[in-house]
């Protein structure tokens, strides 16, 4: 499966809940606020449909999915990981995804949605330990430092990111906004997620 190309409005329609996927414009002027954005993309987006349990879990698997930019060859590889790890999967499962190194870079406030993180990684504008990183699936581990190239540090547009996003840093991630460098202090806390998840959803989809 390609990647998604289309309006990431519909995507939000279609999960009936703010997925953030445009950054500060899902704040002042999202499609979910207005008449037609309460009903499903589509033709036929108001006929009222009961929903299974089935469509639970595939929506939920579908809304992870999408929050985190991930095809569903992708999504399905980091499920598989999180089954052979120890622990529960579901939460084996968000920690694999919050430590991407596109989400820690949008958590970090280094960008104000995760695919225009994923830009800044593509374009070799991210180091990981002082050694450029260009791969978005990057998995950080505990004790590594993000920060940006010194040429970066100036950016208005970045200065004003940080700034906003500081206050909002997840506790697990501990960040310099004078130095611009964050450090992963210790495995993500499921209470601290970029977005609400409900992973034993997503197990239920996958064991049937």
């Amino acid at each position: 499966m390609s990647r998604y190309l289309g309006s990431v409005c519909k995507l939000c329609r279609r999960e009936k809940e703010k997925l953030f996927l445009k950054g500060e414009k899902c704040s002042v002027n999202c499609t979910l606020e207005r008449k037609r954005g309460k009903n499903n993309p589509g033709q036929h987006g108001s006929a009222k449909v009961k929903i299974s349990d089935y469509a639970k879990h595939l929506r939920e698997k579908q809304k992870t999915r999408r929050v985190y930019g991930l095809t569903e060859e992708q999504f399905s590889h980091y499920y598989k990981m999180a089954e052979k790890m120890k622990g529960s999967t579901g939460d084996n499962l968000i920690k694999l995804l919050e430590l991407r190194l596109d989400n820690v870079v949008y958590r970090l406030g280094f960008a104000s949605s995760k695919k225009m993180a994923r830009q800044i990684v593509n374009h070799g504008n991210i180091l990981v330990n002082e050694k450029k990183i260009d791969m978005p699936r990057y998995q950080l581990k505990v004790g590594d430092v993000v920060t940006i190239p010194e040429k970066y540090k100036l950016n208005a547009v970045i200065k004003k990111l940080v700034e906003r996003t500081t206050p909002n840093v997840p506790t697990w991630l501990s960040f310099d906004k004078n130095k611009f460098f964050g450090t992963v202090i210790s495995d993500p806390l499921i209470g601290e997620i970029s977005h609400p998840i409900n992973s034993q959803l997503i197990v239920e989809y996958y064991s049937k």
